[in-house]
């Protein structure tokens, strides 16, 4: 049977590629709702999507029964409502990081998926759809560098960047607004998270200590341009940095990076960019007790959407470990929570 599903809250452009994953991995897309209509990326999705149903009312979505999965790219503050009302429905929810901003909706989602049975996923897209983290987290688990003590995440991202922007002019409000975003920790700052925990093997997490800071947007004085976060679990430490200080003159958004310190051995990622160097994504590189040696990674399958629709049609926890996508969450709220502010305005 096909998966069918719907997409609710079109507000961030990585509502994209979660619509061509699901559908590429065979699910139909049936249905399109969101709260601001006028919204860049609503309108780009709608002119993407003609023949897909537009509803005014997403709880029309959430009573048909022949819809599975609800997913999600809202303002990050209506994540956690539009999961809630979808799982109450008896919807899976496959939701854009960050998947919820506060304690109390990931309280309420954890008891909803309890009660129900259902599935509450979150993309974090820098490691489930870059093919240089499959491919480094292959190389962990298989023991090419020993037991990993440490990472550092590197996740610079540019403010105007014109494939975030969806044909807008510019950022929308919410974006700003840390009531509505949730701060940089919480945010961007996730997809590190949730890479510390998993090349580590770490079930859980701690938040050491934290910074969040407003170093170039006197104009916006909510807003945090700059966070860093020091991670421990039971084996190893971590260290997260992320921003909003990406040039124009970068062929690319930012240049993520992520460095794994095993035992006996390091990696290192260059997602997007190697500059001045190889051309193209997806540069990973080792160095081990043999030597050193560069993987391109552009042959690396990704397995996440089909592993989503896999697990909505079979019930099963095959794309990513519910404990897991909870404790992140937790993390980068906890993180936000403790962190250290620096205004400059």
């Amino acid at each position: 049977m096909t998966v069918r599903f719907a997409a609710v809250g079109l507000d961030h452009s990585h509502i994209f590629g979660m619509i061509a994953g699901l559908v590429g991995a065979g699910a139909e897309l049936v249905g399109l709702a969101s709260d601001d209509p006028e919204a860049a990326v609503c309108k780009s999705v709608r002119a993407m999507q003609p023949d897909v149903p537009w509803f005014d009312d997403a709880a029309d979505l959430y009573a048909d029964p022949t819809i599975q999965l609800i997913a999600t790219a809202a303002v990050p503050i209506r994540r956690g409502e539009i999961a809630i009302a979808a799982l109450e429905a008896g919807k899976d929810v496959l939701t854009d990081k960050p998947g919820v901003v506060t304690y109390e909706h990931l309280d309420a989602i954890k008891k909803l998926v309890a009660e129900k049975g259902r599935i509450w996923d979150v993309v974090f897209s820098e490691r489930f759809e870059v093919k240089s983290a499959i491919k480094a987290g292959e190389l962990v688990h298989a023991g090419r560098i020993g037991r990993v003590v440490q990472t550092l995440g590197l996740g610079p991202h540019r403010e105007r960047d014109k494939d975030h922007l969806a044909g807008g002019s510019g950022r929308p409000d919410w974006f700003y607004d840390i009531s509505t975003y949730g701060g940089i920790l919480t945010d961007i700052a996730s997809h590190q998270i949730s890479q510390f925990l998993w090349l580590t093997d770490s079930a859980s997490g701690d938040v050491v200590s934290a910074t969040v800071a407003n170093f170039n947007h006197p104009d916006h004085p909510d807003f945090q341009d700059f966070g860093d976060v020091t991670l421990s679990s039971a084996t190893a430490q971590g260290y997260v940095r992320v921003d909003w200080f990406t040039p124009q003159g970068l062929p690319t958004w930012g240049d993520g990076r992520l460095v794994i310190v095993g035992t006996e051995g390091y990696i290192e990622l260059r997602k997007y960019v190697d500059i001045e160097g190889r051309p193209g994504t997806n540069h990973l590189f080792v160095a081990d007790q043999n030597g050193t040696e560069y993987i391109d990674c552009s042959g690396v399958e990704l397995t996440f959407f089909p592993d989503v629709v896999g697990d909505v049609e079979n019930r099963t926890n095959t794309a990513v470990d519910q404990e897991h996508n909870y404790e992140v969450s937790r993390l980068g709220i906890l993180a936000q929570e403790k962190a250290t502010v620096r205004k400059l305005y």
